[in-house]
């Protein structure tokens, strides 16, 4: 079974997250699959809006598989921030709008990515946040994007204590634009994405293009400090002890 799941409707292509049983959450291949798709769209003149969204009913995606990144040394984390730059580089490199349907939790790098989609609809029952220091994971690119969205002090907070903002709040500061009953979530998604589809598509592409030249300096800064900190975090051990801890307790 494929990790991600393609529907064209129209003028928009649908990528809907497919791995429910483990929250969505992704690895490497599934990171690649989705990047390959959203090539394949961008290329594609007959597609003019993208939505994401994930299977099932409990999350979009909780972010990084941590069974994957579990063994992971100082050079394998070095190699993995430069699979994450290339991810987010194909999001922040879309012409066309990409619209976030969020049918559960957005966590971590998911909570990143939800955010990197330029309009987000979402439930009551959708929780988001950075949660990546329960897992003894540093925060590189997070605090970067946070910190553009939302200011240094909400920033500072969501980073350091790791919890899990609930719709209402997310929905309060900006972070979901249209706050929907769950089972109307995709309609809204596909609607909102079919308005934005018949955008006129240069100037579509020029306010896309502006936007990543506005925080183009960040995201590089983002990355060369993900490499650093992310070298020394994964030396030090303290992401796979706090990983080992949080599987025993999943196993209770």
């Amino acid at each position: 079974m494929s990790d991600i799941l393609i529907d064209i409707q129209g003028a928009v292509a649908v990528i809907t997250l497919n791995r429910p049983g483990k929250l969505n959450a992704w690895t490497t291949p599934m990171r690649n699959e989705i990047i390959e798709a959203l090539e394949r769209f961008e290329a594609d003149d007959a597609i003019r809006a993208i939505i994401m969204t994930g299977a099932g009913d409990r999350a979009f995606s909780a972010g990084q598989d941590l069974s994957e990144a579990h063994d992971f040394d100082g050079e394998r984390a070095v190699a993995w921030v430069g699979e994450w730059q290339r991810y987010y580089a194909a999001l922040r490199g879309l012409s066309k709008p990409l619209v976030m349907a969020l049918n559960g939790t957005a966590a971590g790098s998911a909570f990143q990515v939800a955010l990197l989609g330029d309009i987000r609809v979402g439930h009551p029952g959708v929780r988001m946040g950075q949660p990546e220091i329960n897992a003894g994971i540093a925060s590189t690119t997070g605090p970067w994007i946070m910190n553009s969205m939302l200011g240094m002090s909400r920033t500072i907070e969501l980073t350091l204590t790791g919890r899990l903002m609930e719709a209402d709040e997310c929905h309060r500061i900006g972070l979901i634009h249209h706050l929907v009953p769950a089972e109307e979530v995709f309609t809204k998604a596909l609607e909102v994405a079919e308005a934005l589809a018949a955008k006129p598509p240069v100037a579509m592409r020029l306010d896309k293009q502006r936007f990543r030249e506005m925080t183009e300096a960040g995201f590089q800064d983002s990355i060369e400090a993900g490499t650093r900190i992310q070298r020394e975090a994964y030396e030090s051990g303290e992401p796979a002890r706090m990983m080992e801890a949080f599987f025993q307790q999943r196993a209770k």
